[in-house]
């Protein structure tokens, strides 16, 4: 939006958190870019109540709000601070996949294609009207971090467009269907342990939809084992049963059988299959959990 001519008035973005490996408190992408451009921000932890950033908000008489992944949610008072409201970038087509987590949940799904829908905001999640929507196809091999790329560079060039059209009063906003609704909660923790009772296929997706973070998880022996890259392979046993342990790490599931190609114990480094079977030897018949 800013190097479209857009006069950026204000930035609001996260507060500082800790990241990375070291967990060393960082300031967000958008607020560094802000900084260097000389932007204002302001970095409140709530929007609830009588915050004072709404207040702030609001004298500035923006024409519009922009939002994307911002993660708190807008009061009624900044809903309507803008000429033309709030509009939103959100990563999937709407009405699918409202909620916190479209990029995994489509993933999880084994959805062929997935999206950008810039929407007028309204007090619902995700419900408000769609003012314009791109589709993009899910491959086969995508994992959440290159479909997160390819979608944010699909909504810089989305927005930049949809603001054009909105000034030039070329947008027509539909509303969303009752139909095909379905919602992407957060990710729990608990959802990225493998379940072996299910199919290779799902794990498979699995594995994928959580790479690069948090990252897919197995117990083997006592160990919270991440596993990073796997394909579906024919196999039949117990589920959780290792079937061949050489090259690849196959292991049962309920339907079919997850070969494993890259793997990371606790506090190691990410490690082949055959890396981590030279410093762990696993016999055909050991048991993931």
């Amino acid at each position: 939006m800013h190097r479209a001519g857009h006069e950026v008035l204000l930035v609001l973005t996260q507060p500082d958190r800790p990241a990375g490996r070291h967990l060393r408190v960082a300031a967000s992408p958008v607020k560094r870019f802000a900084q260097t451009e000389g932007i204002r921000v302001l970095q409140p932890a709530t929007l609830r109540g009588a915050a004072p950033e709404v207040l702030s908000v609001r004298e500035l008489r923006p024409d519009a709000l922009v939002v994307a992944a911002y993660g708190l949610l807008l009061p009624p008072a900044l809903l309507d601070a803008g000429r033309y409201g709030a509009v939103n970038i959100h990563a999937s087509l709407l009405p699918r996949w409202r909620g916190a987590a479209p990029i995994q949940r489509a993933l999880l799904a084994g959805d062929g294609e997935t999206g950008i829908s810039i929407m007028q905001m309204d007090a619902g999640l995700d419900t408000g009207p769609v003012l314009a929507q791109h589709r993009i196809r899910i491959e086969s091999n995508e994992d959440s971090g290159s479909l997160h790329e390819r979608l944010a560079a699909l909504g810089a060039s989305a927005i930049v467009e949809a603001l054009a059209d909105i000034e030039a009063g070329r947008v027509s906003p539909i509303p969303q269907s009752a139909e095909g609704v379905t919602y992407a909660p957060k990710i729990d923790k608990r959802e990225t342990r493998l379940d072996w009772s299910r199919p290779a296929g799902e794990l498979e997706r699995a594995v994928r939809a959580f790479r690069p973070a948090p990252g897919a998880f197995a117990m083997l022996q006592g160990e919270a084992i991440k596993v990073w890259r796997s394909r579906v392979e024919s196999g039949e046993a117990a589920p959780g049963t290792v079937l061949h342990a050489a090259d690849e790490l196959v292991v049962a599931c309920a339907g079919d059988a997850l070969a494993i190609s890259e793997l990371q114990r606790p506090g190691g480094r990410r490690l082949s299959a055959l890396e981590f079977l030279r410093g762990r030897p696993l016999p055909a018949g050991a048991r993931f959990a």
